[in-house]
């Protein structure tokens, strides 16, 4: 991408926001909601209601409660603004996520059973950050817990995203005996 300026005209403004809570009754909750909005006066199909410029054409979202397992254990959404009446329907599917737990395969079992005119997409796509939230707000919780560790010992961090690759100065630091050198540009924290 050059530095060189360029014009340009807003045409659509996205707002996702998503937040984790602890809940009194011992389980836990995510949300995430999408928010679109465009700059001029819409019209979302021949014959429909105009969207002013700036109101949102979408405002939705997901609220997930779940264990510390992070099993389902269930799920809702919300529609304050969308283009057509039947938009609310399309997050009766996501009923069927309940009991699975937002782990490995989970994006591949969202994508599954919410495919296609199963569901909204805008919910659906909220699902798969929504775990790593579900991840993240528990982070606080399982901070004084023990590394999780695979069926080899090996902490399962490790090469889960970029800085806790096997090669990086992270690893190497936190877990000396599964450090694997590389190159030198990967030894910064």
């Amino acid at each position: 991408m050059t530095n060189t300026p360029v014009e340009r005209e807003a045409l659509h403004f996205r707002r996702i926001e998503m937040q984790g809570w602890r809940r009194s009754d011992g389980l836990y909750e995510v949300e995430g909601r999408v928010t679109d909005r465009k700059p001029y006066d819409f019209v979302p199909w021949r014959g429909g209601k105009q969207v002013p410029a700036g109101e949102p054409v979408h405002d939705m979202g997901v609220r997930i409660v779940f264990d510390e397992d992070l099993c389902v254990r269930d799920i809702g959404t919300f529609t304050e603004a969308a283009p057509y009446t039947q938009c609310p329907e399309g997050g009766r599917a996501l009923q069927s996520l309940k009991g699975l737990r937002m782990t490995s395969g989970w994006g591949k079992e969202v994508r599954s059973r919410l495919r296609g005119a199963t569901s909204c997409t805008h919910l659906m796509e909220l699902l798969l950050p929504l775990a790593t939230v579900a991840h993240q707000s528990l982070s606080a919780v399982n901070r004084n817990r023990s590394e999780r560790l695979d069926s080899t010992g090996r902490p399962v961090k490790i090469d889960s995203c970029y800085a806790y690759g096997a090669e990086r100065e992270l690893v190497r630091y936190q877990w000396p005996e599964f450090h694997r050198p590389g190159s030198a540009r990967d030894r910064k924290l």
